[in-house]
């Protein structure tokens, strides 16, 4: 029996209907031939966002994403990468600039070694990706930036998946968060998800009235090993696939 998440390469023609959310995964740390191919699709501005990250991984991966996104975006709008122009939201959501593609959205975000994209056709959508790790105070981060019944349901997960719990809540708010392109100004604990490993990923409650979470759906993903992420989306019912580019390695964590 196939796994939900069993990744493809894409066909040739790759249709995305409107009831449709594509993902994405792609590795970040490629050798010096495709970075150096990832590098020629971005403009100068791209280039000096690259330059300041302090480290050189950082840098690459950077060019890695980018040149990924315009990559695959450059699949449904039928263009060269290097052609695609995008524009930011208030709080540096970036989109496509008009003219591109009827409808398309999408976001990204990348962890380590693996960034992973959601794309879609004129829903609101957001994605997050993390790593999971076990050597932090998940208490008190959770104390700080949750609500307080996702706090007393994070107590009650058993001790050996309180981390998946942790990120779940965490990759599940903060696809919620970037869906709605708000950043900073929409607080953390003002929205409550579901987080308790193998039930399913949920949005509860949110501020905005008990009607409002009736028009959002989020899902998790598990893009690779050691790696929990979550796409939430302003439709309340949608069909997933999966795509993976050619020559995927799964990166390792760590």
């Amino acid at each position: 029996m196939a796994s939900r998440f069993s990744w493809r390469r894409p066909p040739r023609s790759l249709a995305l209907p409107q009831r449709e959310v594509h993902a994405w995964r792609a590795a970040l740390d490629l050798d010096p031939a495709d970075l150096e191919r990832a590098q020629a699709t971005l403009t100068s501005d791209e280039r000096a966002r690259a330059a300041r990250f302090r480290f050189p991984k950082d840098q690459q991966r950077f060019v890695v994403a980018r040149g990924t996104l315009r990559a695959i975006l450059a699949l449904y709008v039928d263009c060269a990468p290097v052609q695609l122009e995008f524009r930011y939201g208030p709080s540096g959501k970036p989109e496509l600039a008009p003219g591109y593609a009827d409808g398309l959205r999408f976001n990204l975000s990348h962890s380590q070694g693996l960034a992973l994209y959601a794309i879609t056709r004129y829903h609101q959508v957001g994605v997050d990706l993390e790593g999971v790790r076990t050597d932090f105070a998940w208490e008190e981060v959770a104390s700080r930036f949750f609500a307080p019944r996702e706090v007393e349901a994070l107590r009650l997960v058993p001790a050996p998946s309180r981390a998946e719990a942790f990120f779940n809540c965490w990759t599940r708010k903060e696809a919620f968060v970037k869906a709605q392109g708000e950043g900073l100004s929409l607080p953390l604990d003002q929205f409550e998800v579901s987080l308790a490993p193998g039930s399913p990923a949920r949005l509860l409650r949110t501020t905005a009235g008990p009607q409002e979470a009736l028009h959002w759906s989020i899902r998790e993903l598990k893009p690779a090993v050691g790696y929990v992420a979550a796409i939430a989306v302003r439709a309340p019912r949608w069909e997933l696939k999966l795509w993976e580019p050619s020559g995927f390695r799964e990166p390792t964590i760590g």
